[in-house]
């Protein structure tokens, strides 16, 4: 019993006319004759109830009908699955991440992406994290690695890559290595001007009761560290920024425990999220 001769059982089931199905079929009706023979001989019984008028399913040709239905619509969707697979995805992929998510965070995840779909075309933008959600949103790119916050829109799809600790540097020639030696009254911070990090470390600041001399306020992560390696303040910044930076042997760190950690994760929105290439994105 094969695949070809249940789809011409199949076909003639639902005709009950030889000709008919030998034509729609493309067979000969003596080769459809055969193939229905045959596949009598392997049940054992007869499948048609033959005469010059008309052709009939027997019982046990029901029987093998609802077999064959099944059988065939498995089949198909082997086959569907097994082309899927096969065939190369292609296309454009656009992506925005900080630059320092662009060294930390990206580098393994496009390697693993470009190895499975190398006919994909990777476009990256990197700029400031706090514009991850918005780029997105309004579809400027496919999808972004962003910060999870508490009102991060639900119409976009969040898979985590990791948590990111928070901390707080200052000058090298400050000589300040733990929190309990910095005294507030004196000594200026540079704060962030928006984003994921502005909520967290004022809430940080006032939970501490600190209300800080601000030196300046900057947008992006990477600025701060270069202001404070200047010797403009103290600043709280995630550690993986820190150990990408180019100024970061620059500058101290002092551990904070009591600080709220960075949700990094890779966002879509979610009516795109089945799209080919943003699938096989997340899949990585």
């Amino acid at each position: 019993m094969d695949i070809r001769s249940l789809e011409l059982f199949q076909h003639l089931a639902s005709s009950l006319h030889f000709n008919r199905t030998a034509q729609a079929m493309f067979v000969s009706p003596s080769t459809l004759s055969r193939s229905i023979q045959r596949l009598e001989e392997e049940c054992g019984t007869p499948l048609f109830v033959r005469d010059n008028r008309k052709v009939k399913l027997t019982a046990a040709g029901s029987s093998l009908l609802g077999f064959s239905q099944q059988m065939l619509n498995e089949w198909k969707k082997l086959q569907a699955e097994l082309q899927q697979s096969h065939q190369q995805l292609q296309g454009e992929l656009s992506l925005y991440c900080s630059v320092t998510a662009s060294q930390s965070h990206l580098p393994s995840l496009l390697d693993h992406f470009r190895h499975k779909y190398p006919q994909v075309e990777i476009k990256l933008n990197t700029g400031d994290p706090a514009l991850s959600v918005i780029k997105v949103m309004q579809q400027d790119v496919d999808a972004a690695i962003a910060i999870h916050t508490p009102d991060f829109p639900k119409e976009l799809h969040f898979l985590p890559l990791g948590e990111i600790p928070l901390v707080l540097i200052a000058p090298k020639d400050t000589q300040l290595t733990r929190l309990e030696q910095v005294d507030w009254r004196h000594h200026s911070m540079v704060l962030p001007e928006s984003g994921p990090s502005k909520r967290i470390v004022h809430h940080w600041l006032a939970e501490q009761g600190i209300r800080p001399r601000v030196y300046a306020t900057v947008a992006g992560n990477e600025a701060i560290v270069s202001m404070v390696a200047l010797g403009c303040g103290l600043a709280i910044v995630p550690q993986i920024v820190l150990d990408h930076s180019s100024v970061g042997q620059k500058v101290s760190r002092i551990s904070l425990s009591n600080i709220e950690t960075y949700q990094l994760g890779l966002c879509c929105l979610q009516k795109r999220a089945q799209e080919p290439a943003i699938q096989a994105l997340f899949s990585c």
